[in-house]
C-alpha cells in the first residue's frame, strides 16, 4: 500500500485525514491527546482498531509534552479524555486500559519522568505493531473461505484505513485477491458517511482490487440474481455470545444474506470481542448528529426543521453469522465457547 493510517513521530501523531478522501491524499500532524481526540470525533479516523491505535498513541503525545511533576495527572486526564470519544469502539477502552494499567504500575514502581515517557511511546507501538499483524493473519484465515472467482458484498470500510494496516474485512479480501480468488468486491456506498464510495473503494483501487460500488438499498436485489457469493464486514465490538456491533446497516444485509443461504462473515481482531458484554444488549450505541444525514458536501439535503435519526451501528444477532474470523483462526457457532477458547 503506498498509504499510511496513523503513524508516531517525534511531533505528535501524524493521521491520514479521511475526510479529505478519495480528492485528496492529506495528513495531519497532532501534537497532544486532546487534538488526538478531537481528530476521532471527528473522524479524521475511524475504525474500531485504528480508534485504538490512535488513543494509545494520543496518550504517549500527552505525556511527551507534559512537565515531568504532572505526569501522572496527565495520564489520568489524557485518558478520561479519550475514553469519552466514541463509545460504541471496544478497541478504544482496550488499548487505554493496556496503555493506563501499564504506565501507572510504572509510577507505582517510581520509573523516572523519561521512561514513564518513553515506555508510553514503546506500548503505543507495539498496540500498532500487533494490529498489523492480527489483521494479516486475519487476512490470511478468512481468505479460505473465499472460494475462487468469488463476488464479495462488504458493508462500511473495514480496511487498512479502519486498522493500522492491512484491514480485517478487506484484509480478508486483499489475502483473497493474491491467491486469485476474487473476481469484484461489491462495496456499499455506507450511508450517511459514505465510507464505502469514499474510502473503501478507495483503498481496494489503490490495490488494483475490482470494485463496484453499490447503494445501500441494493443488497437483496444483487443476492435475488446470484450476484453475491458471501459477505464479508468488520466489526466495533463483538459480545461473549457473537452478537456484533457493526457500522448501521449490516443487520439488514446478514438477514438478507440469511433469506438468500449466502454465508455472512465478520473479521475482527481479539481486541474488539468485549468479554465483558454477554450479548448485543449490553452494547453501546452511538448517537451521531443528525447534521450528518441531513447536509451533503455543505448542502442541506432534507427541509429545514426536518430532524433525522443517526445510530452509528447496529447490532447483529449471532444467529445471523456464519463464522467470526479472528487473527487466531475461524470461529463457529456457538461462539459463547469459540470465541472464549481464543484468547491471546
Amino acid at each position: 500500500m503506498s498509504f499510511f493510517t496513523l503513524r508516531l513521530v517525534d511531533q505528535g501523531v501524524e493521521m491520514l485525514d479521511q475526510r479529505a478522501l478519495p480528492g485528496e491524499e492529506k495528513y495531519v500532524l497532532l501534537r497532544d491527546g486532546e487534538e488526538v481526540a478531537r481528530a476521532i470525533e471527528d473522524m479524521v479516523v475511524r475504525g474500531a482498531p485504528a480508534i485504538g491505535v490512535a488513543a494509545a498513541m494520543g496518550v504517549a503525545a500527552e505525556l511527551s509534552r507534559s512537565p515531568d511533576e504532572e505526569l501522572e495527572a496527565a495520564l489520568d486526564r489524557v485518558v478520561a479524555r479519550l475514553r469519552r470519544t466514541r463509545p460504541t469502539a471496544v478497541n478504544l477502552s482496550w488499548a487505554l486500559e493496556r496503555i493506563g494499567t501499564h504506565l501507572r504500575t510504572l509510577l507505582r514502581e517510581g520509573a523516572s519522568p523519561e521512561r514513564l515517557r518513553r515506555e508510553a511511546r514503546a506500548m503505543a507501538q507495539r498496540i500498532h505493531d500487533e494490529d498489523v499483524a492480527a489483521c494479516r493473519a486475519i487476512g490470511d484465515a478468512g481468505a479460505e473461505l473465499v472460494r475462487s472467482e468469488a463476488s464479495v458484498l462488504t458493508h462500511c470500510n473495514a480496511g487498512a484505513l479502519a486498522t493500522a494496516g492491512y484491514g480485517t474485512a478487506l484484509g480478508v479480501i486483499r489475502s483473497a485477491a493474491r491467491e486469485g480468488h476474487v473476481a469484484r468486491v461489491l462495496a456499499c456506498e455506507t450511508r450517511p458517511y459514505l465510507q464505502g464510495a469514499r474510502l473503501t473503494a478507495w483503498e481496494l483501487s489503490q490495490d488494483s482490487i475490482p470494485v463496484t460500488l453499490i447503494t445501500d438499498s441494493m443488497g437483496g436485489a444483487l443476492m435475488s440474481q446470484g450476484e453475491v457469493d458471501l459477505v464479508v464486514v468488520g466489526a466495533d465490538r463483538i459480545a461473549r455470545n457473537g452478537d456484533v456491533a457493526n457500522k448501521i446497516g449490516t443487520y439488514s444485509l446478514a438477514v438478507l444474506a440469511r433469506a438468500h443461504d449466502i454465508p455472512f462473515y465478520v473479521a475482527a481482531p481479539l481486541s474488539t470481542v468485549d468479554r465483558k458484554a454477554a450479548s448485543g444488549a449490553d452494547i453501546p450505541i452511538e448517537q451521531r448528529s443528525s447534521e450528518e444525514v441531513v447536509v451533503f458536501a455543505n448542502t442541506r439535503i432534507a427541509p429545514e426543521g426536518v430532524r433525522a435519526l443517526h445510530p452509528a451501528f447496529d447490532v447483529t444477532p449471532a444467529e445471523y453469522i456464519s463464522a467470526i474470523i479472528t487473527e487466531l483462526g475461524i470461529a463457529r457457532p456457538p461462539y459463547e465457547r469459540s470465541l472464549a477458547s481464543q484468547t491471546r
